[in-house]
């Protein structure tokens, strides 16, 4: 980020890093479109069917993270496609400008469309009222959540996080009553799951952008969407479900402090799982363990969400 030469994940990663192909999001949202226009599709053929509830693309639950899931997609597929091309993908700047927009777009939605202007808090029976402060907390919570996606580093991390994340979400979804919401989000989980099976050591193909700028935009509507106006705490137990995202984002954080205001690197390489490469750790190693953290923190937060 401060244009020096990245000596320590060169010398982990090589020339693989920049060798493995671009654009492996293209199956998750791929997936979710097929599996979603496929079940309307034959929900309309036959109207009086069992087929009929299994059509999850509804106004009032799965529009608007089906909506922000292909714009983060899109515009993510555009950055890939720089870089494949050598023109160095899109800017930093540009990329948090347009999840910052299109979270702004989410938060009108919710604040004046659907009058959520409220959050929940662990443990706290009563939601948090917060006004206009709403919109630029939702915007916040947006870019956080997209700051995480730097988790796609290493073959199979990113996709089994997200895997438990979305499946967490899903669960939450059902003890909601929303059922549309959670078959969307059990449709994204299975993307995911048909992404990993490329990704797993070696991997075939990266999320990279069109992945992760995608997941993340609807993971946080999702969150929204199981908070207050859902009768749960999706929002206050994103941290805990998504706790893999959150701390890649804090390591960063911490290293940029270090370099910052105390002249030297707290951690070896940041983000956290490049750490953990750096100590000795085998990238299986690693992703494995991650893993088993994602599952755990998944079921630790939807267990409080529902409570």
């Amino acid at each position: 980020m401060d244009g020096t030469e990245a000596v320590t994940f060169n010398a982990l990663h090589g020339e693989r890093e920049v060798g493995i192909p671009r654009l492996g999001g293209v199956i998750v949202w791929g997936s979710v479109l097929l599996t979603a226009g496929l079940f309307a599709a034959l929900a309309a053929l036959f109207p009086n069917s069992l087929i009929q509830g299994l059509a999850f693309i509804s106004r009032s639950q799965t529009w608007v993270p089906l909506t922000t899931l292909m714009a983060g997609a899109l515009v993510g597929m555009v950055d890939d496609f720089f870089e494949i091309l050598g023109r160095g993908g899109l800017r930093l700047r540009t990329r948090l400008l347009v999840v910052a927009l299109v979270a702004l777009l989410c938060a009108l939605w919710f604040y004046y469309k659907l009058g959520v202007s409220t959050v929940s808090i662990l443990f706290i029976s009563e939601p948090v009222a917060l006004g206009l402060i709403f919109i630029p907390f939702f915007i916040c919570v947006a870019l956080f959540m997209y700051a995480g996606g730097v988790i796609d580093g290493i073959d199979g991390l990113a996709g089994g996080v997200f895997t438990s994340i979305f499946m967490a979400y899903a669960g939450v979804s059902v003890f909601e009553h929303h059922y549309d919401l959670a078959a969307f989000c059990a449709a994204v989980a299975g993307g995911l799951l048909a992404f990993v099976w490329f990704n797993i050591p070696p991997a075939r193909f990266y999320l990279s952008e069109t992945g992760t700028m995608g997941l993340t935009l609807a993971l946080t509507v999702v969150a929204f969407l199981t908070d207050t106006l859902g009768g749960g705490r999706g929002v206050s137990a994103l941290p805990i479900i998504a706790l893999p995202l959150v701390a890649t984002v804090f390591s960063n954080i911490i290293q940029l402090f270090g370099k910052k205001f105390c002249g030297r690197k707290i951690l070896r390489i940041a983000p956290l799982h490049h750490h953990f490469e750096a100590l000795g750790w085998p990238s299986y190693k690693v992703t494995m363990r991650y893993w088993i953290v994602g599952i755990v923190c998944a079921i630790i937060g939807m267990t409080i969400a529902i409570l």
